[in-house]
Formats: structure tokens, sequence, C-alpha cells
């Protein structure tokens, strides 16, 4: 599941085009339509000719509302970048351009809205040159350019297919088993309660999800899924989803809010950044500045702690430590924009690399540099979960083997890893204490996710097919999974702790699977109970029990023990069998 998103001048097209493009006009606000201008985030979705169905965020244009824009365009895959044939490149259209650089969205398509109010097709070549100029040396550099026009329809063909292309060479959202969708609308609906919408990342949702919604630590729980207007089970990275939530009204929430699993994330109020100032602002980022910060569907004002010097000079990248005015919830890793207060502008963006520091950094010292550019490549923590991720569950010493850290290095991640819930122990019952023993069986978090859902679906489906049979067998289900018997067991009985699967002997099963007699087949049953009491101590034969209620009715009465097999060829009803144990 994708997500584009437009960007581009004001009045340059781009909800026409939508509209064109999809059949949903994304202004939903009256006041929208009214000025018919964008003024808010807007939403639809299209199939492209690949049979892809794709979200679609339309932004506003206007400089006054480019606030409004990045609250939008963090979580897309790839931009619809718009420009007017007639008027070609404006301010908004630069800056606009520059925000999808600092984002770093470096996949999109260029569409060259009112073609047909070009004066020629000279024009339209002009137009088209001066673009490819601006693109130069961007994310987008090299992005086609298609002329349309959304009133004839004129390359709209043309520019699906073009869409389609741009996206194919996407790689698929990440799932980490860890969702969070930064919510960037909260509303009722009458009968069903609160609704929130975003762009889910770095996992999935499922029906009946409890979750919590932060920093405000909110808890609720997912009562209806939807994507496209469609419902849906579960929700994949990617996607836009709209979530029905039970706990929690719309008065306690508001956009920029996450929404995630608890204990997975918390808020922050200090921050490590890499910053890169564009190259055209007109003054140096002075030390202490205030800033506005824009972080997913989030801002909040903040100070830009210089720690790379007295000021950041236009076009200069360097490390910044923002203080923020507000808490939000962020990953190591998300990018982020800042903006000047007033008046109003972009001055630049960049990556987060520490969301949780635990102090205030002394300024222009070398071992703090040094540190946080270890900590842009990776730490240790990371690089230790890397080699996790690849190895599969199995021994720690595998993966401090691959991870290529020292003992004490390796040590010391590993117990990060396990406080921050990223690594966990299979063969524990309790939490163990840090050290680890490097033979401790170990799983990562992603990694236990993944062979979770694995087991689930394989047990959901074994459920399905055979309806009357307790669960599947431990050794067939071993086999499909393919792992070495220690790490399957001790994987089984840490899913059986934590209530994910059941047992049933040797027999494996979801918890809430129960076996249940259709009426015709409880009829049936019913049938061969009353011949088995007729002459309780002349009972049919087994085969011949079989051929009255069906093979798998009565494994179903043998397993409940309603019928109690004396010898491989004779049955009893239990109370028969009881009273003839006890005389």
């Amino acid at each position: 599941m994708r997500v584009i998103g437009t960007a581009g001048h004001v009045d340059h097209g781009k909800s026409t085009l939508v509209h064109a493009l999809t059949g949903i006009h994304p202004d939903r606000l009256k006041e929208e339509r009214e000025r018919e201008m964008t003024i808010d985030l807007g939403f639809a979705w299209l199939t492209l000719p690949n049979g892809e169905s794709v979200g679609v965020v339309d932004v506003p244009g206007h400089r006054d509302f480019i606030e409004n824009m990045l609250a939008g365009v963090g979580g897309i895959d790839a931009a619809l970048f718009v420009v007017a044939a007639d008027e070609g490149v404006m301010p908004q259209t630069r800056e606009h351009l520059a925000i999808l650089d600092l984002l770093q969205i470096n996949s999109g398509v260029v569409a060259l809205t009112k073609a047909d109010l070009a004066e020629s097709p000279e024009w339209l070549s002009l137009v088209s040159d001066e673009i490819s100029q601006l693109l130069k040396n961007t994310a987008l550099a090299g992005a086609p350019i298609v002329p349309v026009s959304a009133r004839t329809g004129q390359g709209l063909d043309e520019l699906r297919r073009a869409l389609a292309a741009c996206l194919a060479a996407r790689p698929a959202r990440p799932d980490i088993a860890r969702p969070r969708l930064p919510i960037d609308r909260a509303f009722t609906i009458a009968g069903f309660g609160t609704v929130v919408t975003g762009t889910l990342m770095d996992g999935t949702l499922s029906l009946g999800d409890e979750v919590i919604i932060l920093p405000g630590d909110h808890p609720a729980r997912i009562r209806g899924l939807q994507t496209h207007k469609s419902k849906i089970d579960r929700a994949v990275p990617g996607s836009r989803v709209a979530v029905n939530l039970t706990g929690v009204q719309v008065s306690d929430l508001k956009r920029g809010d996450v929404l995630c699993y608890p204990n997975t994330l918390r808020p922050t109020e200090l921050i490590d950044v890499q910053f890169r100032r564009l190259a055209d602002a007109d003054s140096p980022l002075k030390h202490n500045a205030e800033v506005k910060f824009f972080v997913g569907a989030a801002e909040t004002v903040a100070a830009a702690r210089v720690l790379s010097g007295e000021a950041l000079p236009p076009g200069e990248t360097g490390w910044l430590q923002l203080i923020l005015k507000d808490p939000v919830v962020v990953a190591k890793g998300d990018r982020f924009i800042l903006r000047r207060p007033s008046p109003g502008a972009t001055i630049g963006g960049g990556v987060i690399v520490d969301p949780h520091p635990v102090r205030r950094h002394r300024r222009t010292d070398p071992a703090t540099l040094a540190r946080l550019e270890t900590n842009l490549r990776g730490t240790p923590g990371e690089i230790l979960l890397q080699a996790m991720n690849a190895l599969g569950p199995g021994p720690l010493s595998e993966a401090v083997a691959k991870s290529n850290l020292d003992t004490a290095t390796a040590a010391e991640a590993a117990a990060e890893l396990l406080a921050g819930g990223d690594l966990i122990c299979l063969d524990a019952k309790e939490t163990p204490a840090a050290p680890l023993p490097v033979s401790t069986l170990v799983i990562s978090r992603l990694t236990a996710h993944r062979l979770t859902q694995a087991v689930t679906d394989l047990l959901a489906a074994h459920h399905k097919a055979y309806p009357l049979k307790t669960g599947l067998p431990r050794e067939e289900l071993k086999s499909r999974l393919k792992l070495p018997p220690k790490v399957f067991n001790a994987f089984i009985s840490w899913s059986v702790n934590r209530g994910t699967v059941g047992e049933a002997g040797t027999l494996l099963k979801l918890p809430a699977h129960e076996v249940k007699l259709t009426p015709d087949q409880q009829a049936s049953a019913d049938r061969l109970f009353t011949v088995f009491r007729r002459d309780p101590y002349n009972t049919p034969s087994p085969k011949d029990a079989a051929a009255m209620a069906g093979d798998d009715v009565l494994a179903v009465l043998v397993d409940r023990g309603n019928l109690v097999p004396a010898s491989p060829d004779v049955f009893f009803l239990r109370e028969t069998y009881e009273k003839m144990v006890a005389d």
C-alpha cells in the first residue's frame, strides 16, 4: 500500500488534478470550496494501470498554509509535483521542492498542469526545461515531466503510468513490529465514535489491538479499520488508515499525536539532530534561535542549540540539539523541517539521530560531536539488533559474532536492547538480569513478531480447513517453520506463556479455537448416543459408528471423552465405561 502527495504553488491545479485522476474532490471544507483554494489536507485514492491502489494526500499550496502542508507530506512514498504550464515556476514551487528535498522524498513525477492553456508547444518545452533545471541537485532530479490538462483529459493516462512506474521502483515500507500512526485528523462519526486517520508506519494494526495515544497517554482499543473506505482486519505499513477507537474521546486528541502499541515509544522534549540549512537562506541559524519544528503530523516551537559552532551558515550541515516546548513522539531516522516563526519561512531540515539524549550537551565538544557522528551511522545496539534480525532466533553468541562487536560493547548493547524490549530471551521465564550469558537463546522483537504472525496464520488456516480437529500436530508446525528443535520448543513455550498459542497435548492451536459441531453434526451425535444407550454393552463397532455419525464427528466425540475406546474395536459411552470400572 503506497501514498503519493501533491506539492506545488497555489492555484496551479493540484486539487483539480487529483479530482480528475481519482473522481474524488479532496477539498472537504466549505471554506475551501467557496474560496477554490485548499486550506487543509485533503485525501483521495486511485487505482493505477498495474492494479495497485494508492492513497493521495492533497496539500495546500498557499504560503499561509505551508505548515498544514507539512502535516501531510512527511508520510508519502512519492511526490506528485505540480507546476502550471501558463505560469511556470513560482515561489511556493521552490519552497515545496526544498521541503521534499529536506525530507528526502526522492521519488516523484512532475505534472505540468493546464497544458491546454500553454501558448505553444515551444512554450511547454521552455517550461519543462526550466523545471528540469530546478530539479537538478535535489531529491527529484530526473523525475519525468508529463504535460496534462484536468479540463480536457490530456496526459492523464500517461501520468497514471508514470506514477505506477515511479512507485514500482520504491521498496515496500518496512515492518519492524512497532506500528505508529501520526494522527492528521481526529473526528466523531455518529454511531461509531472516535475516528483518527493517518499514514501507518513501522508495523501492522489489527482489529481488537490495545493501543495508546501519545504524548497524552490515552489508552484505547481498535474497534474498526478502513483503507480507502473499505473495511479491513489488518492495516499494513504505508497505507492510509482510518481507525475507529473505543475508550478515548476526540476532545483528548489533536493533530500530531501518535497512535502506537503500549511501551514501544515514549514522548520527548529534547532531541539531537543533524540539520541542513537551506543554501538560499538570508542569514545563519544562530545558537538558541527560536524555530518551529515539524515532524510527522506534529509541530511545536523549539530552541535550536547549535552544537558545532556559534551559528550555522546558509548551505551548511551541522549538529543541533532541539529543546521542544511541547513533547513529541519520534524515532531515530525520522526526517524533520524547521521554519522561522515570523515572518514564516522554511529554513532547513534534517534527520533525528537521538530522540532521547540523557542531557543537554556541551557545545563544540569534540567527544559529543564524534558520538553524534557514530550514532548517525549506527549505535552498537543497532548493529547487534541488525545482526539478530538477519540471523533469526538463536544463541546470543551467534549475533555477537556476526556484529563484530567486542565482548564488553556487545554486553552493553544487549542490555540496552533487553531493557528497551527489542531483545527477547526465549529460554527464561522471567526477564534475566544483564549481562546475559552468550548461550542465552534470544530473538529480536521484529523476528518474534514475524514468527508469531506466521504461527498464527498457519494455525488459523488449519482451524479453517479442519474445524473439528483440536489443533495442528507440534511436529508438523516445527517442520513448516523450519526451526531447530531447541529454538522451536523455546519459541512455542514463550508463545504459550504470552497467550498467543494454546497447547492440547501434542497439538497446538489458537487460544480462542474451540471445536464446535454444527446443528446437523450434533443431531448425528445424539442419534449415535441413542443407539449406544439402547444396548450399552453391545455397542456398534468403530466402523459402524463412523458410518452413522461420520469420521470427523466420531473423532470429536472420542477427543471430548463422550466415547471411550476400551480397545481399538470397542467403544463405550463414558457413563457406561465408568460404571463398568466401578463395578
